[in-house]
């Protein structure tokens, strides 16, 4: 299916490239995606990812700050930021979804390959481009969907050399982007969502209820139910599940002892940590840690 003369999709359709141990990695992956089974909380990933809007908006949430997006839009991220997509309620929302890590150090190239993927790290990694220019970068990616069913014995190189020249294309034009966050929102969600976002950048200090309300000066029982009703969680819960996921990442990338991931997370004393983790992932750090060593950690499923 060619989408808006465009973007070829189709449902369910999915691109491996090795496994995301390995130090080249791809997985594309074609699905829909609705209101009813929005992700809850958001959540991150250890390897880049691009999120590619296929439908007509949507929001996407990156460290508690929304942004909203038209079709085509390409939103990078980086890996250990938490994001989330929230879809319209509606007809499903299609999407295409790529995961990718490339080798850090490759003789000659190093630099290069750090260039391409800095644009992951821009402020607002999101991009919107039009006319020939947004036809040239979807050419990239519909190469490579229709080379995906073949035999080649190149195939999985060539899939690689079309990605690479469609990260060239974004990092070369990205003076031409014309992104501009337009989010429609009443002034008490972005008081909210400003929230949000001040709890994703201070989760290491200590935060609560109160002194959140003297920050943004509104009462604090005001404030709870506005919370509630626009994020969905409580504010107790928001910034628990900020500091899991933030301890998370570190059991996943450091080799930091479980009983000193607690404090630079926020929690203070590690008997809390543990009932909170426990709390909302369902077992222990030490649980946590395991398996995702054995390769069945939950949170790295594209969504």
């Amino acid at each position: 299916m060619l989408i808006q003369n465009l973007a070829l999709y189709e449902d369910k359709y999915a691109i491996r490239v090795n496994s995301e141990n390995d130090t080249l990695f791809y997985y594309f992956d074609y699905d829909v995606r609705s209101a009813e089974i929005n992700m809850q909380f958001q959540h991150f990933h250890t390897f880049y990812e691009l999120c590619v809007l296929l439908c007509p908006h949507a929001v996407h949430f990156v460290e508690g700050k929304p942004y909203r997006l038209e079709a085509f839009d390409i939103i990078g991220i980086p890996p250990n930021v938490l994001h989330q997509t929230q879809y319209p309620a509606g007809n499903p929302c299609k999407r295409l979804i790529i995961q990718f890590a490339m080798p850090k150090t490759v003789p000659g190239l190093s630099n290069e390959y750090e260039q391409l993927v800095g644009v992951f790290h821009r402020e607002v990694p999101i991009f919107r481009f039009d006319g020939e220019l947004r036809k040239k970068l979807y050419g990239k990616l519909n190469d490579i969907f229709l080379l995906a069913p073949k035999t080649d014995p190149m195939r999985d190189l060539i899939i690689h050399q079309k990605f690479v020249e469609f990260l060239t294309l974004l990092y070369l034009n990205q003076g031409n982007n014309q992104y501009s966050n337009e989010t429609e929102m009443s002034p008490m969600e972005r008081k909210i969502y400003s929230i949000t976002s001040y709890i994703h950048s201070h989760y290491s200090e200590e935060l609560s209820l109160e002194r959140l309300a003297q920050q943004f000066c509104i009462s604090s029982c005001y404030l709870s139910h506005q919370f509630k009703d626009v994020t969905g969680f409580t504010i107790t819960d928001y910034i628990q599940m900020t500091r899991v996921r933030n301890v998370q990442s570190l059991l996943i990338n450091t080799q930091i002892p479980i009983t000193e991931a607690a404090v630079p997370c926020g929690f203070a004393s590690f008997s809390q940590f543990n009932r909170v983790f426990r709390k909302h992932i369902g077992m222990s750090p030490s649980q946590y840690r395991k398996q995702y060593a054995m390769g069945h950690s939950e949170f790295e499923q594209p969504q």
